[in-house]
């Protein structure tokens, strides 16, 4: 009765939460990671900036989950 309350979708889930991290963190891995790398290209580096791409990426990835989630 009192728990019969229908179902709109408009609620986020702890699937979405955890959808949303992911995303996050691999796209900003992905994104700066491959950053990283063409700078490596350019200049001839062997993977430094691919290293300091990815690490940034993770790092932004954790911010960005961190600040969606409200902790």
């Amino acid at each position: 009765m009192a728990d019969d309350q229908p179902t709109n979708g408009t609620g986020s889930s702890g699937a979405d939460a955890g959808w949303a991290a992911v995303g996050y963190l691999l796209s900003g891995m992905g994104i700066w990671g491959g950053i990283g790398w063409l700078v490596d290209r350019w200049l001839d580096l062997p993977n430094v900036g691919l290293l300091i791409g990815l690490i940034g990426g993770t790092a932004a990835g954790v911010y960005l989950t961190m600040k969606r989630l409200g902790v």
